[in-house]
């Protein structure tokens, strides 16, 4: 027991503020690696990357979502899957090897996002796709910002 030493009333505390935990709309998004850890499968015989991806644009900047990587499953083509996951992830951010999940940590990387329907946990998102943003992030806004006029030839400008 810890004594606080004053006293504390839930009326004098803000209000929570309830974020919006509705799935991303599907498509592709650039977004930021926070978080990379592993973690052991719930059956306790297996382990998956787990990460946390900050969507950073073209919209819904400052969303979140997760996604597992199996490293090590029973499932031979679930394990398979995974590593052909975290090979686009590493490709995807420049690694040519990994020997920690903190190297994956500050990665910019392009995700494909699609919606997973749950009945017993309602609907989410599950990255389809990872992708290098290397050319691309060079100039991704300009591109969707001048669409239009990228039609239009040179000398129309």
């Amino acid at each position: 027991m810890a004594t606080l030493g004053f006293t504390i009333n839930a009326s004098d505390l803000p209000e929570e503020t309830t974020g919006d935990y509705s799935p991303v709309p599907p498509g592709d998004y650039e977004a930021v690696i926070k978080d990379a850890e592993i973690r052991t499968t719930k059956s306790g015989t297996g382990q998956y990357i787990a990460l946390r991806l900050d969507i950073t644009g073209p919209s819904h900047a400052g969303r979140v979502v997760w996604s597992n990587l199996n490293i090590k499953n029973d499932s031979q083509k679930a394990e398979e899957i995974g590593r052909q996951q975290l090979g686009a992830v590493m490709r995807a951010v420049g690694l040519p090897s990994l020997q920690d999940t903190d190297q994956l940590i500050g990665g910019n990387i392009g995700v494909k996002l699609a919606i997973r329907k749950s009945e017993e946990y309602g609907d989410s998102n599950e990255v389809k796709a990872y992708r290098s943003l290397g050319a691309s992030a060079a100039k991704p806004a300009p591109a969707m910002a001048s669409a239009p006029a990228a039609s239009a030839p040179p000398w129309a400008k």
